[in-house]
């Protein structure tokens, strides 16, 4: 699935029957808007400009933290589509809920909904595809704003990519089997991926300026990390890149929960 395409289905939509095609062209009127899945890893994490976006856009959050206890739906029926957030811990940790978190991104992929790993999430959603998850072979980090280079395909999916994109990791993975690069990097050569509709995001484009100042607050010892950006220049960069990153996640948000056709069948037939 790329946005292009969805362009492409609403206007096969054209064809269907009248009450249909009214359904799939106001569906805010015909029903309120399924809630999206958020999946935390701190206490006081939060979806920063990713749920900024989503709630702009009308969806309410279901927010859960299975590291502290809650559960995670069996499907994803009664969700638009899901994100899965960043966090210190690693895919590879052997930690109960980071086993369960991998091994339940295969509802998403399975019910062919909207899925969206960013940093720690897009190492879970390799990790479930079969792809290697592992630290640079030097040791260094991304912790900071880096360069990013779109693909052709990342150009199709969602135009006016980035220069530069805010990073926190120390980890990167190989792109999985069948699924497409979006973006690419010098040091973690795989930025973004997309299979069907799960994409992920090594960067965090949820960062928000309050998130900025805790992370580099709290996290200061990473920034001593090979690669690592000094404090200052996190600030500095923001200032530079931070308005285009902002108008892409948008744009990205936009098309990522845009209606597909399956949707709108299964709301006629109700």
């Amino acid at each position: 699935m790329s946005f292009h395409s969805v362009k492409i289905n609403a206007e096969a939509l054209l064809q269907l029957p009248a009450g249909v095609r009214a359904s799939a062209a106001a569906p805010s009127a015909a029903k309120p808007r399924l809630p999206v899945l958020i999946i935390l890893h701190q206490e006081t994490s939060t979806p920063g400009r990713v749920g900024n976006a989503l709630r702009a856009l009308g969806y309410k959050l279901d927010i859960r933290r299975p590291r502290f206890g809650d559960s995670l739906p069996g499907t994803l029926e009664g969700h638009a589509g899901a994100v899965i957030f960043g966090g210190p811990m690693s895919a590879n940790d052997p930690d109960d809920y980071v086993r369960r978190e991998i091994d339940w991104i295969a509802v998403p992929l399975r019910e062919q909904r909207p899925f969206l790993g960013i940093c720690l999430g897009a190492q879970m959603l390799a990790m479930q595809l079969g792809a290697r998850v592992a630290p640079h072979p030097q040791g260094r980090a991304q912790i900071g704003y880096y360069p990013i280079r779109p693909t052709q395909a990342g150009t199709v999916v969602c135009p006016h990519w980035p220069d530069h994109v805010y990073h926190w990791h120390r980890e990167g993975f190989d792109l999985p089997k069948g699924a497409e690069l979006l973006a690419e990097g010098s040091d973690f050569p795989v930025e973004a991926f997309q299979l069907d509709h799960a994409f992920g995001f090594q960067f965090h484009p949820d960062v928000t300026y309050a998130m900025m100042h805790r992370w580099t607050t709290r996290g200061h010892a990473r920034l001593e990390l090979p690669g690592a950006r000094p404090r200052h220049l996190h600030f500095a960069d923001r200032e530079v890149y931070d308005a285009a990153e902002r108008a892409w996640l948008k744009h990205f948000i936009e098309g990522w929960l845009a209606r597909m056709p399956f949707a709108v069948m299964s709301e006629a037939a109700e």
